[in-house]
């Protein structure tokens, strides 16, 4: 499987109410975070919850492949995680550990 292939596969596994990083993504793949944000960002599958992973830290990315950082939080707010400006606030408690 193509290292893109492999990136979707992962995100298709972060549960409802969790995120995890572009960062954490690679090192389980073996690449850089830029190639995961360019494995979502051609994503054409609108099931995959691809607005589940942010950046380290729990921040926003700007240029979020479904519109922008405010879609990004509108989508992650209806799941129950609380931001202040472009940061999850409670970051440990909705980060899921790719495995």
């Amino acid at each position: 499987m193509q290292v893109f292939g492999k990136i979707r596969q992962i995100v298709a596994q972060i549960p409802f109410g969790k995120v995890t990083t572009y960062g954490a993504i690679a090192a389980f793949v073996g690449t850089n975070p830029r190639v995961v944000g360019w494995a979502l960002r051609g994503n054409e599958n609108m099931d995959l919850p691809c607005h589940r992973v942010v950046k380290s830290g729990g921040i926003l990315a700007d240029d979020f492949s479904l519109g922008n950082w405010p879609e990004q939080r509108r989508r992650l707010e209806a799941e129950g995680i609380k931001f202040k400006g472009q940061q999850i606030t409670d970051f440990d408690k909705h980060l899921f550990n790719v495995q």
